[in-house]
């Protein structure tokens, strides 16, 4: 048997049949319920023409009906699509006709979104409405010869005998924060290991599905609460550790932090998952609010991948659960889980020596120790095969040098004496004032750090003089006394230098990120545009 996330499954669920497996509001399914219906899925997708290889959209809130035709797709050897269901009609044309999806698995309140980009999708003969949310007033119009059925997945047929392999397709699209998305293709194999840490995040990877099983049914059973949307690649990287480790996983339809206190009081997981601060700094403000009405002594890890929580919450944590562990997780979609990102007391961004993860210039040169010398995080081993239909982006994210394929990312970093990683930021983001370098994440992370601060964004805005000023949009916390704008200053001084100083602050009443929490920078550098204008 190879290393094929399908066959891994259902490896697993043979191993543990009558575990927990998934929740989701009043509905709970064990494992061999889960696989049961994950075949139904995968044999209607299959009979309505889905072949090895076809893309399949995933246009869904979070539910059993993702996990299902997530895990349907996977059986038959086609790909699941992630589709982010707050995308504008040209997002989601792009993401439509870029990934030439041939079915489609549909909420039904997103259908009419879906529909309306439906006609420039020639491929896609097939949708599968789900019916769990709210449905419109009015039936959507669908191209003809597309065939609309209900969703139904109640475990009577059996998955169709498909050939899978370590070669099969793993795919997710970028949340298009700086950019239109790209998909990112993973062979399974390569993403089981560099983005499910082989089934094993808190040691040395199983290297065979047997070992994987027999670790799943000997670990004691726990529970993950996944707070962040499926649809975004670090979400699913914890979902499919947590079935490869044959643990249970709740999930929040749409994140909302009293209702996390209240899962966690019922079903006592052990890790929380979110995304940052956007997520966890609601849910400490929540856990703070309602001190002691929920039992929350089962939760001993805050584990955060996709965006890096801040020295403050994290402290805020601390606080509020004594003991727990926090595992501010350091990826990307192009590299999968990079290890673990630690912040100082000068807060900056540390990541410990790895030696799949490198930081090299622009001759792909790695960069000495204990210089000043900035270069890119770069990962080898197992990485993508590179960005659907995009063969120059591919070329500069993914070379090929010596035989060997190389993960080249957006984050720039210098590396300290002992070979610890400082990761400065995204450089796509990189400010430019006067020819100084400013990381938009580290003035993030000292604006955050002020107790009247709940989120903060930053980025450049034009200036005659210095080229770009550094500008910051700040949402305070509602119950906070309004600092003002020289006060937040002060308080970034003790922690920047001077030239990282913002020298526009704007405030806003909410700043703008994706369901998953991640910073939405175009919209950032938009609103501080308009407002020194």
């Amino acid at each position: 048997m190879t290393l094929n996330l399908a066959s891994l499954f259902e490896r697993v669920a043979a191993a543990v049949p009558d575990r927990p497996a998934l929740s989701c509001g009043d509905r709970e399914l064990t494992f061999t319920e889960l696989d049961g219906r994950a075949g139904t899925v995968a044999a209607r997708l299959h009979a309505a023409g889905v072949r090895p290889g076809d893309h399949v959209g995933v246009h869904l809130l979070n539910g059993i009906e993702f996990v299902e035709t997530l895990l349907g797709c996977l059986k038959i050897s086609a790909v699941p699509i992630n589709i982010n269901y707050r995308y504008t009609d040209r997002e989601l044309h792009h993401l439509y006709t870029d990934a030439g999806i041939t079915a489609l698995v549909v909420g039904a309140e997103f259908a009419p979104a879906a529909a309306r980009v439906a006609d420039d999708c020639p491929a896609l003969r097939s949708v599968f409405v789900v019916r769990t949310g709210d449905a419109p007033d009015e039936a959507p119009r669908w191209p003809s010869g597309v065939e609309v059925t209900d969703h139904d997945a109640d475990g009577s047929l059996p998955a169709p005998a498909v050939e899978r392999s370590t070669d099969d397709h793993y795919m997710i699209y970028t949340g298009g924060t700086t950019g239109l998305p790209k998909g990112v293709i993973w062979r399974q194999e390569d993403f089981y290991f560099a983005a499910l840490s082989g089934g094993n995040p808190y040691g040395e990877p199983h290297r065979t599905p047997e070992a994987l099983a027999a670790a799943a049914a000997a670990s004691p059973p726990i529970g993950y609460l996944l707070t962040p949307p499926l649809m975004h690649g670090a979400a699913a990287y914890t979902l499919f550790t947590a079935l490869f480790m044959g643990a249970s996983t709740i999930l929040m339809r749409r994140f909302e932090p009293v209702e996390a206190l209240r899962l966690i009081d019922r079903h006592k997981p052990l890790i929380v998952a979110v995304v940052g601060d956007a997520i966890a700094r609601p849910l400490a403000d929540a856990i703070r609010a309602h001190d002691g009405e929920y039992d929350l002594s089962s939760v001993k890890v805050l584990g955060s991948g996709g965006a890096i929580l801040s020295r403050s919450v994290q402290e805020e944590f601390a606080e509020l659960i004594p003991g727990i562990f926090v595992n501010n997780g350091f990826g990307a979609s192009e590299s999968g889980v990079d290890g673990r990102i630690s912040v100082g007391d000068d807060g900056l961004m540390r990541l410990a020596a790895n030696p799949r993860v490198i930081v090299v210039d622009a001759e792909m040169q790695a960069v000495k120790p204990g210089s000043d010398e900035i270069g890119h995080v770069a990962r080898t081993g197992h990485v993508p095969l590179g960005y659907h239909n995009d063969p120059v982006k591919t070329a500069a994210t993914f070379p090929v040098i010596d035989g060997k394929r190389w993960a080249i990312l957006g984050d720039m970093a210098r590396v300290e004496e002992d070979g610890t990683v400082v990761v400065l930021g995204r450089g796509s983001g990189c400010i430019n004032s006067g020819g100084e370098k400013i990381f938009p994440e580290e003035v993030e992370q000292a604006l955050k750090s002020h107790p009247a601060v709940m989120d903060a964004l930053v980025a450049g805005v034009a200036d005659d003089r210095f080229g770009e000023r550094v500008a910051a949009a700040v949402e305070l916390r509602p119950d906070a006394a309004p600092p003002i704008v020289d006060e937040l200053r002060a308080h970034c001084r003790t922690h920047l230098a001077g030239y990282k100083i913002p020298a526009v602050i704007a405030f806003t009443g909410a700043i703008v990120r994706s369901p998953s929490g991640k910073a939405d920078y175009r919209w950032a550098k938009r609103f501080l545009t308009e407002t020194t204008s």
